[in-house]
């Protein structure tokens, strides 16, 4: 079930979130939350609850009990145990072809179907798991936990969720009270989501399209190239910035706050300060159970830039199993080893922001490209056409679509994000009455939304099977 598709928008969502008012104005919480975690179990399940629920509940069962034992008796040599099982699991269905198609000898591949989300959940309780072991978490009650992992809004596309900004919400009454201007401010972030995806970030599917096709790369011209990769970072933007906004939306409705998982990416002035807007969540537990691990910044600059590498090298393989995802990765390890040494070099103020808005802007632009491309011939024919100033004439692209882009662009660099408008608007209590114009702007948004949702075809998140 996706968030863009008129089952959850009329029919999933008004029955879930009835029923887990109704259980909390009845003061029974622990129904409430119980609900909402069976809930999350249907939605995960509506797309194969055969083949997919066995592996999430089978996954939640094994780390809830391992957890409650590390948090009673931390064994080293259980919590590893425990992670090496997350990982096969993740690595199993995620990986099994990626691993059998790079041997040196044949072996037939096996279609193995990616459960949806399980890089999320995996992550999720690899990070509950540690800080179980490290006396940081303890034992939750087994509806709290489930809610933890299966939590709708976050389980297809994030953000990994942490124990320590979550459990406390479910046990806190206020969570459970209905409140106006906590609904109101819900509701308008996910409409904001909403139109995001359906109205922006579709509409550059075809642009994308156009581009990213081996019958289209061979003859690809310089115009051509760079307005098909702008696309897709434009796409990629809208379209992981609405679900992150949607999932946020959502979770507010019910009195949940997620964190935030996206901030304006786009105007980082350093590859740095990109990793700290994009997938903010992923970047903190890459930092905090893989970078640091590792021995992070503690064992000489050296030791500091091969661990930036290898954690870089291990989140593209995490986005999924090929061979560009790696490439993608290294890039980013590569530019972060550089803005590294550059600062350290000559400190943070010796580049003009402007300059490192522009040459971090590229630096991303680029490493899209092998992100999206169907193979390392591909992304290496698009980035061929790139450097070759050849054609300024666009022959793939329409001048209106490509006139979008432009516009897009132009909006991303300049406009206020969506945190900045609401949390502003909503602060000192929002009021439908005295902000009607809101009201209409909103509603003329979901409006727009649902009319191209009943035209067209309802597309995926690009983060959706990650």
């Amino acid at each position: 079930m996706l968030f863009n598709s008129l089952t959850f928008l009329f029919a999933y969502l008004p029955v879930v979130v009835a029923g887990f008012f109704a259980f909390a104005a009845m003061g029974k919480r622990d129904a409430a939350a119980l609900w909402l975690g069976i809930a999350s179990l249907a939605f995960y399940g509506f797309t194969d609850p055969v083949y997919l629920l066995p592996i999430i509940v089978g996954s939640m069962a094994f780390n809830f009990f391992a957890g409650a034992r590390l948090a009673q008796r931390p064994d080293r040599g259980f919590l590893i145990f425990a992670v090496a099982a997350n990982l096969a699991l993740l690595g199993y269905f995620k990986y099994a072809g990626f691993i059998v198609d790079a041997l040196p000898f044949a072996i037939a591949p096996r279609s193995i179907k990616l459960p949806i989300g399980i890089s999320f959940f995996t992550f999720t309780q690899i990070a509950y798991l540690a800080d179980a072991y490290g006396g940081k978490a303890r034992k939750y009650k087994p509806h709290h936990y489930l809610l933890f992992v299966t939590f709708f809004p976050h389980l297809i596309a994030g953000p990994i969720l942490h124990h320590r900004e979550m459990m406390p919400q479910f046990q806190d009454r206020e969570t459970y009270r209905f409140k106006n201007e906590r609904f109101a401010l819900g509701l308008s972030w996910f409409t904001a989501g909403l139109f995001k995806k359906v109205v922006i970030a579709d509409s550059l599917i075809e642009s994308v399209r156009a581009v990213f096709v081996p019958e289209a790369v061979a003859q690809l011209g310089f115009a051509d190239a760079w307005v098909g990769a702008l696309a897709y970072a434009l796409q990629i933007y809208f379209d992981f910035s609405g679900y992150s906004d949607m999932a946020i939306g959502l979770g507010l409705m019910f009195g949940i706050r997620l964190p935030l998982n996206f901030n304006s990416p786009y105007r980082a002035n350093s590859i740095i300060d990109f990793w700290r807007r994009w997938h903010m969540t992923l970047s903190r537990f890459l930092r905090d159970y893989l970078y640091v691990p590792l021995g992070g910044n503690r064992k000489g600059r050296a030791r500091r830039y091969t661990n930036l590498l290898i954690t870089m090298l291990l989140g593209g393989l995490w986005h999924g199993a090929a061979w560009t995802f790696v490439l993608w990765g290294a890039i980013h390890g590569l530019a972060l080893t550089i803005n590294h040494l550059w600062r350290d070099r000559f400190g943070g103020t010796a580049m003009p922001a402007v300059l490192g808005r522009v040459l971090t802007f590229l630096t991303v632009l680029l490493a899209w490209v092998p992100f999206r491309a169907a193979d390392l011939h591909e992304a290496l024919a698009i980035w061929s056409a790139m450097l070759r100033v050849d054609s300024l004439t666009l022959t793939r692209i329409d001048v209106v679509s490509a006139s979008w882009i432009a516009l897009l662009m132009l909006a991303v660099w300049t406009l206020p994000n969506t945190q900045n408008l609401f949390e502003r608007s909503f602060a000192g209590g929002f009021q439908w009455r005295q902000h009607w114009r809101w009201a209409c702007s909103l509603g003329a948004g979901f409006g727009i939304a649902v009319a191209r949702i009943v035209q067209g075809q309802i597309t995926e998140f690009i983060y959706f099977r990650f």
